[in-house]
């Protein structure tokens, strides 16, 4: 009995050692792409359109907020 609970906590232990260790590896492995990544973003930036089809109203209007509403309503029943 004594044998067999060794060897159960040897193999608990080394299964929760394996995915620690994956865990901080990956952890670290996602530090350094953002670090990357944020380099070469600043080297080759994404350009960003001034409009891009996005609709600006000033009007406290929300007519077309609550057909939105209405209609999400009854196309989910």
């Amino acid at each position: 009995m004594n044998e067999l609970l060794i060897e159960g906590l040897s193999a608990m232990l080394i299964g929760m050692g394996t995915v620690l260790s994956f865990l901080c590896l990956m952890i670290v492995s996602m530090f350094f792409m953002s670090k990357i990544v944020r380099k070469l973003n600043e080297i080759f930036p994404e350009a960003v359109p001034a409009s891009a089809g996005i609709k600006t109203t000033t009007s406290n209007d929300d007519s077309e907020v609550a057909a939105a509403i209405v209609a999400a309503m009854f196309r989910g029943k």
